[in-house]
């Protein structure tokens, strides 16, 4: 089992940044795949960045594409995503989200593809 807890959402203007944080515990030698997805309502959840853990082959929607960046800390057994220049499309919910298979065995982007999902926080992005 992995237990997942984002934190750092929160209301910004555009143009902004915020950096949200992933913190995993349980069996985490198992988390060979993770990724950030958001849903906004009414919306289907989709998949923002993704990175495979051993290696930090790194992968990413084009609507965040050159804006965030997925990154990892072994150490501290926590994900990254740095969001600059937000706009107020980027507003959602988002989640964290691993699984045991290596990212290139799954189609990333694909929420269903995942295993352990955090509770989410909550990114506002005002124009």
């Amino acid at each position: 089992q992995v237990q997942l807890v984002e934190s750092g959402g929160g209301s910004v203007q555009a143009g902004g940044s915020l950096r949200l944080s992933c913190a995993a515990s349980g069996d985490t030698a198992s988390s060979y795949c993770m990724g950030w997805f958001r849903q906004a309502p009414g919306m289907e959840r989709e998949g923002v960045a993704g990175i495979y853990t051993d290696g930090g082959t790194t992968y990413y929607a084009n609507s965040v594409k050159g804006r965030f960046t997925i990154s990892q800390d072994n150490a501290k057994n926590t994900l990254y995503l740095q969001m600059n220049s937000l706009k107020p499309e980027d507003t959602a919910m988002y989640y964290c989200a691993s699984d045991p298979s290596p990212c290139r065995l799954l189609r990333w982007y694909l929420s269903y593809e995942y295993k352990y999902w955090g509770q989410g926080t909550q990114v506002t992005v005002s124009s």
